[in-house]
């Protein structure tokens, strides 16, 4: 038998509790039957009020117990319920919990019927009227409802392990300075696993008798195995690899209690030996300085909140890692999934985890629940080898020095492996935590990305982190104008370039990851705030590429405009970017080379990569073709670059220039729009092709061109082609966008999508939806049996896209 048995399928939801539920199953015939997780109300896309999922509903599920489970220990957990739960089990109410982001564990054993089935209720209050975290005033995301994360059932003898603490550590110094990525992942030193458990009162006793052994396996090799003398304790581990965000290391520790001999519990953890930490030049990981560059990320999906499986949560740590490039994520406001955060474990992301909370600071009570919420936070994640940091304020609060004393101080009981830091959005502020975490909104586009480190802390002596940047200060959606989604990025690079010239700041998380939902305080009016870097599908805008281009496992080459001068006023183009990591990258217009550009071209020089403008469209073709001398084909080519990017704006240099070319070289102003059409023919000519080619080690490792479509078509974008149903239902997403031949996004497609399914699946949301600035998102979920699905996806005018998926099943009920 299993000891934890998911308990994830055939419960019966209705939005509206009543009393006689506690000990009476709803009537069926008026409940829907639904899978975890879940959300208490869908909602559409966007403009909809938040009142929608706001309610008390209820949850009920049979349990049987076989009579094989009596004298064990029933211990069912509920990995999060937004936000207040009342558990019953056959009348009986056995806990609640007044926290919607972290978990609970109920022990049931005394009120099951054994051989019989069990009425298992749970009222749930997602109403943000609650008194406690993060309600009391407005907030800037939504918070939605349900049972929206894992539930399961541990049938434990009376003798197991509770809680187990695992602090691994290197035996020596260890640095990794001046190491490149392979010699890291190569790297072996010698390590301590340092342990601490907490058991159960039976445990104790039997460990008082003498009764009791401990035994720990790292991965396959044992590395303890010794009668238990305390609940602390200690064992050299040989030739460890590093946990690092080059390679992340992880190892598979079981913790096994013995008694008479015979295991009778054990505690599988995933740790990493990896030394973390803030000082106050920077952030230092296993002996190097490392910058920290990450984004903020909400928990939310369109449709269905904070209710996605498994599969979602490993994606979008997937997509910070692999798709953006960065190194750390901050999870925003709140513990996130436990699936999230072992994929970040797994990925090498290093992650700021904090207390729920936004700008608001209640009462006693509520204070007292945030307590409660920092200490269940930090006991149940603090085995997470990607967590370096704690946030023990509430997001943008003010100073309150008894609250915060207390946050702190809890904290460092819990976990004396890591440092803390508190969130604020004012400078100078009372500085209780181990780092000063400020949110820096300083930049406004031309001004400095980020101030110095000495304008806002209270105490230079103590690290310094930037948890938030640009997000409210340039809203942008993917059917902005061109002009201003390349505003967009450029101030994300000019935040970045800031902070990577500052040595004394350990460096910042980008407002943030996605776009998402947020009430009628906030947003653009049809409950959206556009602050992602990527669209709410995950479909990046632009300004992801400033973040994708900083490393070079993968290629990465945009350009910030579609070379299409009608989009611009007075058809003036204006300034346009190349984002790549390549070596170089060459503009050919017409398949004639116009020039190569290198990073030493960028203003952006404490980037490794930063954005590149370009400045030629002609080349070298007037000097060759014209017979004109040097220094005049020079003067000609800036002449038509500077009219190219910004028109007839006249300028004392574009004035200079044209005086030279009129008294000195005795040019005819009226042969200038001859020759700017045959060189550069933006208006009033023919359009042109440009061509790009990202060279990578002398060779083309990508390759974009700009050139007016002739045929649009769907690309999609699958994060897997099969379902795997296993404990509950998984989901696919699909990431659709409209596209020309070459594969450039067509921002302004607007069109209607049809979605037509086959097969175990169905669809999350609309079967019809819009492309928002040429993308959009489907999410396809599986519907509890094996089988092969097809899901077509149809718009007017372009040939429709069938994708084959497959849903195989591992799934074994209850």
């Amino acid at each position: 038998m299993k000891d934890r048995i998911y308990l994830m399928r055939d419960w019966f939801f209705t939005e509206e509790f009543t009393e006689d539920m506690i000990v009476d199953t709803m009537d069926v015939s008026l409940a829907q039957t639904v899978s975890l997780p879940h959300t208490c109300k869908e909602t559409p896309y966007h403009y909809f009020d938040e009142h929608t999922y706001q309610m008390v509903s209820c949850y009920q599920k049979i349990l049987y117990a076989p009579e094989g489970w009596q004298g064990k220990r029933l211990l069912l957990t509920f990995e999060a319920v937004g936000h207040e739960a009342e558990v019953y089990v056959n009348g009986k109410k056995m806990a609640e919990h007044h926290c919607g982001y972290t978990a609970f564990t109920i022990d049931i054993s005394e009120a099951l019927n054994y051989g019989a089935d069990n009425l298992l209720t749970v009222r749930v209050d997602s109403n943000e009227t609650l008194d406690q975290p993060p309600f009391g005033f407005v907030i800037d995301y939504m918070t939605y409802g349900g049972i929206y994360r894992d539930v399961y059932l541990e049938v434990k003898n009376s003798i197991y392990i509770e809680d187990i603490f695992l602090k691994p550590k290197f035996a020596e110094t260890v640095t990794t300075k001046g190491m490149d990525a392979k010699a890291i992942a190569q790297m072996q030193v010698s390590g301590i696993l340092a342990s601490e458990v907490t058991y159960s009162v039976k445990a104790q006793e039997a460990i008082s008798a003498g009764q009791v052994g401990i035994r720990q396996i790292v991965d396959d090799q044992v590395v303890l195995e010794a009668p238990i003398a305390t609940t602390s304790f200690s064992t050299p581990v040989a030739d460890v690899m590093l946990w690092d965000i080059e390679s992340p290391k992880v190892y598979e520790v079981t913790t096994q209690l013995l008694y008479q001999g015979q295991v009778v519990d054990e505690k599988r953890v995933t740790v990493g030996f990896r030394e973390a930490l803030f000082q106050k030049d920077g952030f230092y990981l296993n002996g190097r300085k490392v910058r920290i560059r990450g984004l903020n990320r909400h928990q939310s999906y369109a449709y269905v909140g904070y209710a996605m499986p498994e599969s979602m949560q490993r994606l979008d740590a997937k997509i910070l890692k692999e798709e953006l490039a960065v190194n750390a994520v901050r999870t925003s406001h709140y513990p996130q999934s436990h699936y999230f955060m072992d994929a970040c474990d797994r990925l090498g992301l290093l992650v700021f985890t904090e207390m729920p909370g936004w700008q608001h600071i209640g009462g006693q009570a509520w204070q007292d629940q945030a307590v409660e919420n920092i200490k269940d936070m930090i006991v149940q994640y603090r085995n997470h080898p990607s967590i370096i940091l704690w946030g023990v304020r509430i997001n943008e609060s003010q100073d309150n020095d008894a609250f915060y004393e207390r946050t702190n101080a809890t904290a460092h009981a819990l976990d004396d492996t890591r440092q803390t830091g508190g969130v604020r959005a004012m400078k100078k502020s009372h500085l209780l935590e181990d780092v000063y975490t400020y949110n820096d909104f300083v930049h406004s586009g031309a001004n400095a990305g980020c101030e110095p480190k000495e304008k806002v802390t209270s105490d230079a002596e103590k690290p310094y982190l930037i948890t938030e940047y640009n997000g409210h200060m340039y809203p942008t959606k993917m059917f902005d104008w061109e002009e201003h989604r390349r505003e967009h990025m450029i101030r994300h690079a000019n935040v970045l370039d800031a902070v990577a010239g500052q040595e004394d700041i350990a460096g910042s998380f980008g407002w943030c990851m996605f776009d998402y939902n947020t009430h009628k305080d906030f947003g653009s009016g049809d409950r959206i705030c556009y602050h992602g870097v990527l669209d709410m599908f995950r479909n990046p805008k632009p300004a992801a590429a400033v973040y994708a281009s900083q490393e070079d496992r993968n290629p990465v080459l945009e350009l910030s405009s579609t070379m299409d001068i009608g989009e611009h006023p007075a058809c003036n183009r204006g300034d346009t970017y190349l984002i790549s990591n390549a070596d170089s990258v060459r503009m050919y217009k017409n398949n004639i080379l116009i020039k190569e550009y290198k990073q030493s071209d960028s203003k952006y020089q404490n980037l490794k990569h930063g954005p590149i403008l370009i400045n030629d469209y002609v080349g070298d073709a007037i000097a060759k073709e014209e017979g004109y001398s040097k220094r005049q084909a020079k003067i000609v080519k800036d002449c038509m670059n500077h009219v190219a990017m910004h028109g007839m704006q006249i300028t004392p240099k574009l004035v200079w220039n044209a005086f030279q070319l009129i008294c000195i070289y005795h040019m005819n102003p009226n042969d200038a729009v001859g020759l700017y059409n045959k060189y550069v023919g933006d208006w009033g000519g023919e359009s042109k092709q440009y061509r790009f080619d990202a060279i990578k080690d002398g060779k083309v490792v990508r390759s974009l061109i700009k050139t007016p479509m002739k045929k649009a078509s769907l690309a999609v974008s699958l994060s897997a082609t099969t379902l795997v149903e296993d404990i509950t239902y998984d989901v696919i997403e699909a990431r659709v966008r409209a596209v020309d031949e070459y594969g450039n996004q067509l921002y302004y497609m607007q069109e209607s999508l049809s979605v037509t399914i086959s097969g175990p699946v169905e669809l999350i949301g609309p079967n019809a939806v819009p492309l928002r600035g040429g993308a959009t998102g489907l999410y396809i979920k599986s519907m509890g049996e094996p089988g092969e699905a097809s899901v077509t996806i149809a718009c007017a005018g372009l040939d429709p896209v069938t994708i084959k998926l497959e849903v195989q099943s591992t799934r074994e009920d209850n």
